[in-house]
């Protein structure tokens, strides 16, 4: 073999090994792509467990009997379980549900449509200072309802509004609509292309056609994010209720605070009552969740 022809096949050699991937460097990648999955999984699963833990005291709670809630017992099974707890949550929160209802759901509609049209102007149909009057509606979101309480029952006295139901539908209206504004705003400014805008102007469509016609029926994802952001604040709400209702005419928070109040607590019947307050909001969420992150995630694109 000459020279030139051990240096061809030493030069080839040498080429082919350089063209071979080393094996060990996927070995590696995989099994740093399996600790790093693994590792994933067991925060989750750590996550999960801390979220899940006081679930599992307030279920397991309400299906005591007086005697077995104590300290010493909580993380324990019931030794004797009985649904006497959940009917007498029932008896004591079924006026309070009703009344929930009317207040949530027509609070979390008109707010809703309040702040889609103001979204919609806002956002597509343009005004001289029209950024301004966005800034004042959001400065509306920072004032803590602790602001607020006092001259906001005075104003509803001197109004006569009578102190129930309908005082609180004002009330949560009127602070919904700066964050229904902002969710509708950025939902427009994403979704809504200019070109249909400007073509409905040149059909002659005036700015109530154009929203009713065109606007209006591509809203419903915006439509599920607001609703399911004020049904839950509405539901939730301890402190407008508090300072203007009573308690003959007042939510389920305050129901729910009469459950847990007087000397001796029946803590039964305080879990279980605290898990039919619940169970409306995790209906909402399960129903309409899977339309609630592609609502956020459509207004998200532009603010």
């Amino acid at each position: 073999m000459s020279a030139d022809t051990a240096t061809a096949a030493t030069g080839s050699a040498a080429a082919a090994v350089r063209r071979k991937p080393p094996k060990s460097r996927g070995v590696i990648a995989d099994g740093s792509t399996r600790r790093s999955r693994t590792v994933r999984y067991v925060l989750l699963l750590l996550f999960l467990l801390f979220v899940l833990i006081p679930v599992y005291v307030v279920l397991i709670t309400s299906f005591k009997t007086s005697g077995d809630t104590t300290a010493a017992s909580q993380w324990n099974l019931p030794k004797t379980w009985t649904l006497e707890p959940w009917r007498k949550a029932w008896d004591v929160l079924q006026p309070y549900m009703i009344r929930s209802l009317s207040l949530a759901i027509p609070a979390a509609i008109i707010s809703s449509m309040i702040g889609s049209v103001n979204g919609f102007v806002l956002a597509r149909w343009r005004f001289p200072g029209a950024n301004i009057v966005f800034a004042f509606i959001l400065f509306g979101m920072f004032i803590p309802y602790q602001a607020v309480m006092l001259p906001l029952r005075t104003t509803f006295t001197e109004l006569d509004v009578t102190r129930g139901v309908p005082t609180l539908i004002i009330a949560h209206c009127i602070y919904g609509i700066p964050i229904c504004t902002l969710i509708f705003r950025n939902y427009y400014a994403t979704i809504v292309p200019n070109e249909i805008i400007e073509s409905a102007r040149v059909d002659g469509a005036g700015l109530v056609q154009t929203y009713l016609r065109i606007i209006l029926p591509i809203s419903i994802s915006g439509f599920v994010v607001t609703l399911i952001w004020q049904f839950t604040s509405v539901w939730n709400d301890f402190l407008f209720a508090l300072f203007l209702t009573q308690q003959d005419n007042g939510p389920v928070t305050l129901g729910l605070a009469a459950l847990a109040g007087g000397q001796k607590v029946d803590y039964a019947a305080s879990m279980a009552g605290a898990l039919i307050t619940s169970l409306p909001t995790l209906i909402v969420y399960i129903v309409l969740g899977r339309w609630f992150i592609g609502g956020l995630m459509a207004g998200a694109l532009k603010g």
